[in-house]
Parts: C-alpha cells; sequence; structure tokens
C-alpha cells in the first residue's frame, strides 16, 4: 500500500476522542519529523473545556520565502456501538479503509503529510496547525495554536482547512467561508404551585411558549450572493416536572442560529435577549464563531486548478455546512477548506476509498508548491 495509507493507518489506529491528547500526537510527530519538520507540541486548559493537547509543526524554507499552512484535527467523535470492525482498528473492506477519522479528519492529514515528500524545502516555509479539540468546545484548540504563532511570530500567507467538503466524489465541492454560530440558553421563571389553585402560582412554560413562537416566526435574512439564508432552530425545551398536579416553577429552552455575514453574533444575541426580556425570561447567549468568506480569487483558483489537474472537474466553491476551525483561522490568513467526501462522516464504519487517499495528497502537493510560488 501507499505511503499515506499507511500514515492514515496510524493515526486511525491512536484511539483520540475529543479532547484527544497522547498517543495520536506521538503518532502524528513520528511521521512528520522525519521530514524535516520541527515540532512543537503544547498542553494548555483546564476542565471542563480542557485540558487539550496542540500542535505546530514548521519546516523553513528559504529566508523571505512564503509560508503556507496545513491545519486540521486529530480529535474525533465518539464512535457508537455496531461497528463491523473496531473503530480505532483500521481495515480495509471492499477498497475502502474502514476507521474513526477515515475522512474526518485523520485520512486528510494523512494526504498533507504525504504531500510533503513531493514538496522540495527550498519551495517556502509549510506548517501544520493541528489541534485535538475542535469537534468539542475548542476553547483550548485553534485559538491557543493562533496565539502560540503571534507569540513565535509565525504568519502564514494563505491557509488550507482538510475538513470533508467532497459531497459525492473527491473534489466537487470546496469551502470557501462558513456561516457564524450562536446558540442561546432560554429560561423563564414563574412560582411553583398546586395546578388546583393558579392564582397562587405563576405558570411559566406560557410564557416560553409565547416567546419560542415568536423566535420561530422571525426571518432573519434572504440569504445573500454567496451565503444561504440564515435560520433559527428550536433544539430543547425542559421543565422537568414529574408531578402531574403540579405547576412548575421554571421552564428553559436553547436555540440555534446559523447565520450568515448580513448579521453579527452580538447583535443576535442582542436581540434574542430583548425578546426574552419581554416575554418575562433571561437568554444566555453562547458565539461559537462569526461567519467569514473568502473571496474567490488567486486562492480559490490554485485550488480549482490543483484539483481539475487531478480528478478532472471543477469544484464547487460553497459556504454550505456546519462550522469549523476556519472561523478562528479567517483571522490568521485567508483559508479555504477542502478534503475528503464527507458521507460517512460521524457515521458508524466511517471509510474512505484509499484511491482518495492517494488522489488527495497529490492535490494537496500541488496546492502547496502553487501556494508558495515554487
Amino acid at each position: 500500500m501507499t505511503e499515506v495509507f499507511e500514515f492514515a493507518k496510524r493515526l486511525i489506529a491512536a484511539p483520540s476522542v475529543t479532547p484527544a491528547r497522547g498517543a495520536v500526537f506521538d503518532a502524528f510527530e513520528t511521521i512528520i519529523a522525519p521530514l524535516g519538520f520541527t515540532v512543537h507540541r503544547f498542553v494548555v486548559g483546564e476542565a471542563p473545556d480542557g485540558p487539550v493537547e496542540n500542535c505546530f509543526a514548521i519546516r523553513h524554507g528559504p529566508a523571505g520565502s512564503r509560508h503556507f499552512a496545513f491545519a486540521g484535527h486529530l480529535d474525533v467523535v465518539p464512535p457508537g456501538e455496531g461497528w463491523a470492525s473496531g473503530a480505532f482498528e483500521p481495515e480495509i473492506r471492499g477498497g475502502l479503509l474502514h476507521g474513526r477519522g477515515a475522512v474526518d479528519m485523520k485520512g486528510s492529514i494523512a494526504a498533507m503529510v504525504a504531500a510533503m515528500t513531493e514538496v522540495p524545502q527550498d519551495a517556502g516555509t509549510v506548517s501544520f496547525i493541528i489541534t485535538g479539540d475542535e469537534e468539542g468546545p475548542a476553547v483550548y484548540g485553534t485559538r491557543a495554536l493562533i496565539d502560540f504563532m503571534r507569540e513565535h511570530g509565525h504568519q502564514p500567507d494563505l491557509c488550507l482547512v482538510g475538513e470533508p467538503t467532497s459531497v459525492n466524489r473527491l473534489g466537487d465541492m470546496m469551502k470557501i467561508g462558513r456561516r457564524g454560530s450562536v446558540n442561546i440558553w432560554l429560561s423563564v421563571d414563574g412560582t411553583q404551585g398546586h395546578v388546583a389553585y393558579p392564582h397562587l402560582a405563576d405558570n411559566p412554560i406560557p410564557r416560553l411558549v409565547a416567546m419560542l413562537a415568536e423566535l420561530e416566526a422571525l426571518v432573519l435574512d434572504e440569504g445573500t450572493d454567496w451565503f444561504q439564508p440564515s435560520n433559527l432552530e428550536i433544539t430543547d425545551i425542559h421543565v422537568g416536572n414529574p408531578a402531574h398536579n403540579v405547576i412548575p416553577g421554571r421552564a428553559e429552552a436553547r436555540i440555534s442560529i446559523r447565520f450568515n455575514d448580513t448579521h453579527s453574533g452580538a447583535e443576535l444575541a442582542g436581540m434574542i435577549t430583548s425578546i426574552a426580556r419581554k416575554h418575562g425570561g433571561e437568554a444566555r447567549p453562547v458565539i461559537s464563531g462569526e461567519p467569514f468568506l473568502t473571496p474567490p480569487g488567486e486562492f480559490s483558483a490554485l485550488v480549482a486548478q490543483a484539483v481539475k489537474a487531478e480528478t478532472g472537474i471543477e469544484p464547487e466553491a460553497s459556504t454550505t455546512g456546519g462550522t469549523s476551525d476556519a472561523r478562528f483561522l479567517r483571522a490568521v490568513c485567508p483559508v479555504i477548506e477542502f478534503g475528503l467526501v464527507n458521507a460517512t462522516m460521524h457515521k458508524r464504519d466511517e471509510a474512505v476509498a484509499i484511491a482518495d487517499l492517494d488522489t488527495l495528497s497529490r492535490i494537496y502537493a500541488q496546492i502547496a508548491r502553487s501556494a508558495l510560488g515554487a
């Protein structure tokens, strides 16, 4: 089997459910260090969102050369039950490599590393920005890596994130932006009492229902040239009242908003807070990321050229889907996401086509050479 396949197997075989630490970073270091990279590993943060291990690896090119960065995560979601083989026991079946992280995104990281065997050191500086907490709260992950890079003067000119962006076949989509995300916890307090004596109680549920009805009726926008319309979804309602004859004293709910660049997280949080208070409630917003767009241009063109050269297809430039750590990296330099087919990500029996690993490695090598001006 090819080098990229062996790299992917070694990474998959290291269990790394969020927050990932230790063995999977050991495996990554043993793969990347022989290629001339200086590896910096550090653990930051405290419970409940830490500690998290991160890794920044860099191979310096000639003085004054361009700096291209690959970014990704070694942590994975829990495997769940019912796998045909062990989730962390990589297995080949029918031309597919199975294992948790095969596409999201240990396979892409393996392809990035293998690509470096095709990019000479004198082409320019290349770095790897690798976290163990992309699938989790992401408090001590890529944001801590960005702090490290700034502290040590490592400023990439361009960054490619290896998220699985392809939909039906490798190369059919790249992400040039993402919508922002804010989750908001809502609560309404009342007065507990007996259902037969409602005048002695204050039921918070009708006020919460009215609040949610107003929120559900909101039309945030109609979308933009590059972004789909923002959407607000009710994701949880909780009262927790075990008694049939008691009016509860508190009712709670949670909403999630994915929003385009016509809004900011703070603006939406303020609007929802005002609506909540109008109904006698409170809101606790947590902004996970702001929307970003890397406008079509030189970077997206060189990615598209590399993809077409290896696959024969032109990738669609899209901003659909969930969030990724590109939402943080966009503050450092222009960033685009491109990677494997995402059909099995987060699913049982996650798998990557072995042929796609080889093709992706060649695509990444061509992107890196072009980005460095080689």
